[in-house]
């Protein structure tokens, strides 16, 4: 198997650090952790050789007809998101674009993808600090400034500096699986997985006395996950009031203490789906979910629903959505697909039959002959051994 070959263009007056995130992510040989791993290579475009801020310079050695081998292009923030992004830079994106690359942008690095035209109808995020401007000078991008980051299609974007990683380990996720990402992310010592759709940021409260009760209690909970927990029972084992409970996830998480929960139980059904040959009752069991069709769809209580939906009422994601990403996703990218079929819950079937939805949208992606007729992309990705 051919590894996948990951890209990065960079341009003069980029900063240092977006420009080392994808270098640190993809570019360390990590073979021994699953192999193949990532080729990455890093190509300039302008005068040789390129300073990056505050004071380093980069001297190419890879020539810049490796473009055209990229199946990932990642692009790092912009000097300066005022000025328009170089026009070189810009042909280099659009041209990707146009070949199918997959694009991953690093902050504003996201002005070079709208630039380039390819955000036009597209949710994207960048830093919060630039998005009124995305938005002012790209009208026709659906900017999310609220967000970590954004996966839609085969375009992801990112928000500023410590959300590359958050995006960076997403790609690693994808192609590789959980399991290699959170080993990636130990190597590096940042947390394994934040949701894209995340706050880029909030405002904690000041910490007061005898506040050091949140972390042993995030590490209660995700060893009792297996319960039917409820706020209530968080509240109850730190001996503080259910209320308080509510305020301090909200204030350092971002997140409702059920949200919390259900976010934990996905990653853990994720993990053992991957890595086991559990069956799926016993992983829905494992993972507070009760039983394979609560697995299917997560608990139908508002609360449960509210982190999917908005706080509408909505049914709740199939795990085909929890596993995969969503079912837009599974529309949009191709590449999902072979990274899918490397792993162990590509056999969705023996999970829960597929969807309709998700049937008609693999199929209308890439319907494959085989020598006994034709068979749907769902037939392969889903009932292959």
């Amino acid at each position: 198997m051919s590894p996948h070959r990951i890209v990065m263009v960079i341009a003069a007056g980029m900063p240092i650090f977006e420009a080392a995130v994808p270098c640190m992510i993809f570019g360390v040989d990590r073979s021994h952790v699953v192999s193949p791993w990532y080729e990455f290579s890093v190509v300039a475009v302008g005068d040789d050789p390129v300073p990056l801020l505050p004071a380093f310079q980069f001297n190419p050695a890879t020539p810049p007809g490796d473009l055209e081998r990229a199946d990932t292009l990642v692009v790092p923030a912009c000097l300066n998101v005022h000025d328009g992004p170089p026009p070189e830079l810009v042909d280099v994106v659009r041209d990707a674009h146009r070949r199918g690359v997959r694009i991953l942008s690093i902050c504003s690095g996201a002005f070079v993808l709208a630039a380039a035209g390819i955000l036009d109808g597209r949710r994207a995020t960048t830093h919060w600090v630039h998005a009124d401007e995305l938005a002012r000078r790209y009208p026709a991008v659906r900017v999310d400034a609220s967000v970590l980051y954004i996966e839609d299609g085969n375009v992801i974007t990112s928000a500023g500096t410590v959300a590359g990683i958050d995006a960076c380990l997403h790609l690693v996720r994808s192609d590789h699986g959980a399991g290699v990402a959170a080993e990636v992310a130990r190597r590096i010592v940042t947390p394994p997985h934040r949701d894209g759709g995340q706050a880029q940021y909030f405002r904690p409260v000041a910490p007061t006395s005898g506040d050091g009760w949140l972390a042993p209690l995030l590490d209660w909970a995700a060893a009792e996950l297996h319960r039917p927990l409820t706020t209530a029972d968080l509240a109850t084992h730190a001996r503080v009031s259910v209320r308080t409970i509510e305020r301090r996830f909200a204030d350092t998480l971002g997140l409702s203490p059920l949200q919390w929960l259900l976010q934990q139980r996905v990653r853990r059904a994720q993990q053992m789906l991957e890595s086991t040959d559990h069956p799926v009752g016993r992983i829905a069991a494992a993972c507070g979910f009760g039983t394979p069709s609560g697995l299917r769809t997560s608990p139908a209580s508002p609360a449960y629903r509210r982190p999917y939906t908005g706080g509408r009422s909505k049914p709740a994601p199939e795990i085909a959505d929890l596993v995969v990403g969503s079912s837009a996703v599974v529309c949009q990218l191709p590449q999902r697909i072979s990274a899918l079929r490397r792993k162990r819950w590509t056999r969705l079937d023996e999970v829960v039959p597929p969807s309709p939805r998700h049937a008609a949208a693999l199929d209308a992606l890439c319907p494959r002959e085989t020598p006994g007729g034709t068979a749907t992309a769902a037939d392969q990705l889903l009932r292959e051994p």
